[in-house]
């Protein structure tokens, strides 16, 4: 395939040498002239382990040429990808200007050229930013329209430095965020050699999925840092705990607890989390990341009641209020808390949870029920359809059967549905549906 790289860059210099390596015919372009003379003399112009000799490899076979012409890259290709820099400005924000003239000179060679072009982005930007900034001024300069005259894509990059070549011959995923069946198949083709499945989705699906990934990246460096200076403090070895910490990949190193829902609570979070502070504090080991999980939870609790409270509606429904469905436990159950938020505000609650009978709690659990809220008998309710016909909003943190065939044919247009577990159809409910964070 004929390919163009736009930036050259570190992941524009490593995917030119690795699209070249492949077999492709690659055009480079960037706009720094030194770079340009190196890879012309087949150096790269990166320092990693293995660059240097694959540059000179994939120059020698002729398969590379470079230019600071973006038109005539375009002109001369069938797919280009965008690599250049977007840097941050003083105020935190992006600085897009690089991207943006680019655009413009990539309209304007859009304009010229006969046949199909797709455009895969590659530079990190913000949701939002292929759609509304690029895309429209690529059709302002080129006079043709997205989707039609040329394809426009976002594919986020996994490269990390002195490790890209690597990364590149095994991604950790692949992913492009695109709506049109034909570059889609452009773009796979490119990277069909490579193992793992390859994903399709939204544009800002894509572009979102790469500021998840390295948020994540850089919580769990501090989480390991932060435990790290804990146990220096304590006179243990760090990375024996944290090495068994990874062992686990049925709750830490796994899909487990990193799906968007509700609050976590609970006899045991929350109060080890407050030990774990208080042995910090102790030990005079500052832990801001630790220190604020609570914080962000409580947060996502005020979101919840935040979403009911300015629906206007003053009928409440709550369907579960233990803090794990298909338990009895209410011991720092997020939506204990909630209930006692919404009797707070003068709403009328009513309360549906099967594993939850008053009368058979006993010990801590009964304690605290009683301490948080006294008469919650009053509010129970054992019928899961009398509650859903007399609530206004219906608050839905159990998906049971009961419960979710009581929602599929029982609700009602005007009603408000806020679902904090994800329920299997939500398009079955009648009424206005909302996700705590979906």
């Amino acid at each position: 395939m004929n390919i163009s790289i736009l930036g050259l860059g570190y992941v524009g210099a490593v995917s030119l040498a690795c699209l070249a390596r492949d077999g492709h015919h690659v055009i480079g372009v960037d706009i720094d002239r030194s770079k340009l003379d190196l890879i012309r003399q087949g150096r790269s112009p990166i320092i990693e382990a293995g660059m240097q000799e694959l540059m000179q490899a994939v120059v020698s076979s002729g398969r590379v040429r470079v230019t600071d012409d973006p038109t005539f890259a375009v002109h001369h290709s069938d797919l280009s990808f965008v690599c250049v820099g977007t840097p941050s400005l003083p105020n935190a924000s992006q600085d897009l200007r690089a991207l943006e003239r680019l655009s413009v000179q990539l309209g304007t060679a859009l304009r010229s050229k006969t046949g199909y072009h797709v455009i895969v982005v590659r530079s990190t930007v913000l949701p939002g930013t292929v759609d509304e900034r690029i895309g429209p001024i690529l059709e302002a300069h080129s006079g043709k329209s997205r989707g039609r005259d040329f394809g426009l894509f976002f594919q986020p990059e996994f490269l990390r430095e002195g490790s890209s070549i690597q990364d590149y011959d095994n991604p950790p995923l692949k992913v492009v965020g695109g709506d049109s069946d034909q570059a889609v198949a452009l773009v796979q083709a490119v990277f069909a050699h490579l193992p793992g499945r390859f994903n399709v989705c939204p544009i800002r699906t894509a572009e979102m999925l790469k500021y998840a990934c390295n948020a994540f990246h850089a919580l769990k460096i501090t989480f390991a840092n932060e435990m790290g200076r804990l146990c220096q403090a304590l006179n243990i070895e760090s990375h024996q705990v944290m090495d068994l910490v990874c062992q686990d990949t049925q709750l830490n190193i796994s899909p487990t607890y990193l799906r968007p829902g509700f609050a976590y609570g609970g006899s045991c979070l929350p109060k080890d989390l407050r030990a774990l502070r208080h042995l910090a504090s102790r030990r005079d080991v500052l832990v801001p990341v630790l220190e604020q999980i609570e914080r962000s939870n409580q947060v996502h609790i005020d979101h919840a009641v935040d979403m009911v409270l300015a629906s206007g509606l003053r009928s409440v429904g709550m369907l579960g209020l233990s803090f794990k469905s298909g338990t009895d436990d209410l011991r720092e159950s997020p939506l204990v808390v909630v209930a006692e938020r919404f009797i707070g505000k003068g709403l009328r609650l009513l309360i549906y949870d099967p594993e939850v009978g008053i009368a058979r709690l006993i010990g801590t659990n009964r304690r605290y029920i009683e301490e948080t809220i006294p008469h919650i008998s009053s509010l129970m309710c054992e019928d899961v359809e009398r509650l859903v016909d007399e609530s206004q909003v219906l608050v839905v943190a159990l998906r049971t059967e009961p419960v979710v065939r009581a929602l599929e044919t029982r609700t009602r247009p005007e009603q408000f549905i806020l679902d904090l577990v994800s329920l299997p159809a939500p398009d079955r409910t009648r009424g206005t549906y909302r996700g705590v964070c979906w």
